[in-house]
């Protein structure tokens, strides 16, 4: 196995307070993006709001983000964002509006769009309509998979660890998924059920990074009885670090791929990942560690 680092000696746990601090900042973030989303006044998709999304594609040349902006305006419409997908000639017009009004806003916006374009061959690829009661309820179902999924992860982790293990899994895998909530509302991204999914999957990662963490502070705090339980955890970190460097930058890569050559349908996605994969390794170090050194203090396994 390829070793990018060897014998280091850090000290993760001096530096807890600090990480803390940071951490605290980027937890509250999370937590107010959580709150706006439930409020439903977050920048969220149509799958949670409700509205139309249009997929058209211009047959003869591309059409830049402007014009149809203007003409859209011009045309009478208000409340839409517009997405660009210039490799394959295609623009996404998303629509938020009420129920009450729902299946006339893809015949208005095609009409629209043939009057000032007629030169060209519009194609519609894809209209997609949702209710807001519907969008209400998808939105209140997401919430409750992320919980149920922490939920999971808390009863596993006690099982298989001990409760102060399971206590930092879980503050460690709810922080991954609060920091991407988080910067994503900063960003004015939106979320959708496309971001739910990221949300999960980023959990079982932080977890699975998590775990490799614990099962060798488990197996050091058998052996090394004479140590002080700080420093076996520093030392446990220090041995799994070159491991976790190497999975974290070879699963980057991937969602690096994803980010930059996958398309601009997937994009937020793997951008939500990429964040997911970077919290997930600082996590495991910076969160999950030092919850399990300060909850309870003494040395979980050893015996008289």
């Amino acid at each position: 196995m390829i070793e990018l680092l060897k014998k280091t000696n850090i000290d993760f746990m001096g530096r807890k307070y600090y990480a803390f601090a940071i951490s605290g900042i980027l937890l509250t973030l999370g937590i107010i993006a959580t709150i706006q989303v439930a409020r439903g006044t977050a920048n969220l998709g149509i799958d949670f709001t409700g509205g139309t999304a249009v997929q058209i594609k211009f047959e003869k040349k591309p059409v830049t983000l402007y014009e149809v902006r203007n003409t859209l305006r011009d045309g009478g419409l208000k409340d839409f964002d517009l997405q660009d997908m210039p490799v394959e000639g295609k623009i996404l017009i998303r629509v938020k509006k009420g129920e009450e009004v729902l299946g006339e806003f893809s015949e208005k916006i095609i009409s629209i769009l043939s009057k000032r374009f007629s030169d060209q061959e519009l194609t519609v690829d894809s209209t997609t309509e949702i209710g807001p009661k519907v969008g209400a309820r998808l939105r209140r179902d997401a919430m409750w998979a992320i919980l149920a999924a922490t939920a999971g992860l808390l009863i596993y982790i006690a099982l298989r660890f001990q409760f102060r293990f399971s206590v930092g899994a879980t503050v460690a895998t709810l922080y991954d998924v609060l920091v991407v909530l988080g910067l994503f509302y900063i960003m004015n991204r939106e979320i959708n059920l496309v971001i739910v999914a990221a949300l999960l999957a980023i959990a079982g990662y932080s977890l699975t990074d998590t775990v490799v963490v614990f099962d060798r502070i488990r197996e050091n705090l058998k052996t090394r009885l004479k140590e002080p339980i700080e420093s076996v955890v520093n030392q446990s970190i220090n041995e799994v670090l070159s491991r976790t460097i190497i999975t974290s930058l070879t699963t980057l890569l991937a969602a690096a791929a994803l980010f930059f050559f996958g398309g601009e349908v997937i994009h937020d996605f793997a951008l939500a990942i990429i964040i997911g994969i970077v919290t997930g390794t600082y996590s495991s170090i910076f969160v999950a560690s030092p919850i399990v050194l300060l909850w309870g203090g003494k040395r979980p396994f050893a015996k008289k």
